[in-house]
C-alpha cells in the first residue's frame, strides 16, 4: 500500500508510527469532512467503520476493522472491538470527537472541536445529556494522552470548565475542501432558474439548520431591520429548508417574497450557491471553528459573521462581525457588507492558504508519534 504525505513527512529511517482511527462518522456533516481528510493524509494503519463506507479509503489505510454502531450512549462502549484492535497493536488511536472508548488502556489522542452542550447547555433537550456530556469532556481530559482542539477558543472552553494542564491541549486547525474555488459566473448562473432567484436582487446566503445556537431567528430579525433588503434575497441551504418550515418567522416579521429555500443541495450547488452570493452570513451563538466562513472565502465571498467564540479566529480581520444577540448589529453588517464582493480578492486569498488539510494531518501525525515515543 502507498505511504501518504504526513508519513512521508517522517524519517523515513525510524519505522512509521502505527495510529489508528474511529472513523464511523466519515459520512456525517461537519466532522465527517474532517475524517474524510484525514483518512487520505495522516497516514493511518488501521481504521475501524462500516466497510462499505470505508471502502474508497482502502489505498490509504491498509487495514480496517468492522465497527457499526451509532454514537453517544452505552451501546458504543459495549461495541467497541477492543480485542481486534488489538491485535494490530496500534502505537496510538485517534478519536476524532469526544466519545472516547471508556475501557481503552493504549495510548490515545483525542480531537474536540467543540463544547456546545456546555456553553449552552439550555439548548440541550435533557438535563441528563448535559451530565453524560459534562462526564464525556471530563473523561477525555484525565484519559487522553494529548488533546487536539480545533481551535483556541476551543481550548481555552476546555481550560475554562476542567483543570487540565494547557501544555495537553494543542491548536489543530482545520481547513476547506479543495472544490471550494472561485469560478465564473456563467458557470454558476444556472441557480437562478433552478431555485428561481430574481436576477437582478443580491443575494445573502445562509449554510445550515435550525439548531438553537445557529441563531436563524436571530438572523431573520437582524434582515428585517437591514436598509434595502427589498433589494435582497436572503437564500437559505440545508436540509431544514427542504420545506416551508413553522419554526421560522419570516411571515411575523415581514419577510415573506425576500427569502428563498433552498433546502439541501448537492456539493456542487453548494460550492456554486457560495460563489453566486454576495454576501455569506454565520448568525451562530457558538462554532468550534467555523468552516463555512473559510469555504465562502475560498469561492471569493466576503462574510459577515458574529463575532463570538472561534469566529473572529477563522475570518480574520477580513470578515465584518456583529453581536448575534443584536438585531440591529447584525442589520449594520449586512448593509456594510453586502457591496463588497471583489474589493478583498487579494487578502481573501491569502488568508485561505494559512489553512490547509495537509497542514492539519501532519500535525496530527506528529502529535501521535510524540504520545508513541513517551
Amino acid at each position: 500500500m502507498k505511504q501518504v504525505s504526513a508519513i512521508n513527512s517522517a524519517d523515513k529511517t525510524e519505522p512509521a508510527t502505527k495510529i489508528a482511527v474511529d472513523a464511523r462518522m466519515v459520512h456525517k456533516s461537519g466532522i465527517g469532512t474532517c475524517i474524510q481528510h484525514w483518512l487520505k493524509d495522516v497516514g493511518y494503519s488501521v481504521a475501524m467503520g462500516d466497510p462499505k463506507e470505508l471502502e474508497e479509503y482502502r489505498d490509504s489505510v491498509p487495514e480496517q476493522i468492522p465497527f457499526i454502531s451509532g454514537i453517544y450512549g452505552y451501546k458504543e462502549q459495549l461495541k467497541f472491538p477492543y480485542r481486534k484492535l488489538r491485535k494490530f497493536r496500534p502505537d496510538v488511536l485517534h478519536i476524532p470527537h469526544c466519545n472516547v472508548p471508556l475501557f481503552y488502556r493504549g495510548k490515545m489522542i483525542v480531537t474536540i472541536h467543540d463544547l456546545t452542550h456546555l456553553v449552552h447547555p439550555e439548548f440541550l433537550p435533557i438535563k441528563l445529556a448535559h451530565l453524560y456530556f459534562k462526564f464525556i469532556f471530563w473523561f477525555v481530559c484525565k484519559r487522553a494522552n494529548r488533546i487536539m482542539a480545533d481551535s483556541q477558543s476551543t481550548k481555552n472552553d476546555l481550560l475554562r470548565f476542567y483543570k487540565v494542564n494547557p501544555d495537553k491541549i494543542t491548536v489543530v486547525p482545520l481547513a476547506v475542501s479543495s472544490e471550494f474555488v472561485k469560478k465564473q459566473a456563467n458557470e454558476v448562473e444556472y441557480l437562478y432558474e433552478k431555485f428561481n432567484i430574481p436576477r437582478d436582487k443580491k443575494i445573502i446566503l445562509y449554510v445550515g439548520n435550525l439548531l438553537p445556537h445557529k441563531n436563524l431567528n436571530g438572523l431573520l430579525e437582524g434582515f428585517a431591520q437591514m436598509k434595502g433588503r427589498k433589494d435582497c434575497r436572503l437564500v437559505l441551504v440545508g436540509k431544514a429548508f427542504d420545506g416551508r418550515t413553522a419554526n421560522t418567522r419570516e411571515t411575523e416579521l415581514g419577510l415573506d417574497g425576500l427569502t428563498i429555500h433552498a433546502g439541501m443541495v448537492s456539493q456542487e450547488d453548494l460550492v456554486n450557491f457560495y460563489n453566486l452570493a454576495d454576501l455569506f452570513v454565520l448568525p451562530s451563538l457558538y462554532e468550534g471553528f467555523g468552516l463555512p466562513i473559510l469555504e465562502a472565502f475560498a469561492c471569493g465571498t466576503p462574510v459577515a459573521s458574529s463575532n463570538t467564540s472561534s469566529m473572529p479566529e477563522v475570518g480574520g480581520d477580513i470578515a465584518t462581525y456583529f453581536d448575534p444577540l443584536n438585531a440591529q448589529s447584525i442589520a449594520s453588517a449586512l448593509e456594510a457588507s453586502i457591496d463588497t464582493k471583489g474589493k478583498c480578492d487579494g487578502k481573501i486569498a491569502a488568508w485561505v492558504k494559512n489553512f490547509s488539510w495537509e497542514s492539519s494531518a501532519k500535525r496530527i501525525y506528529e502529535i501521535a508519534k510524540e504520545v508513541a515515543e513517551q
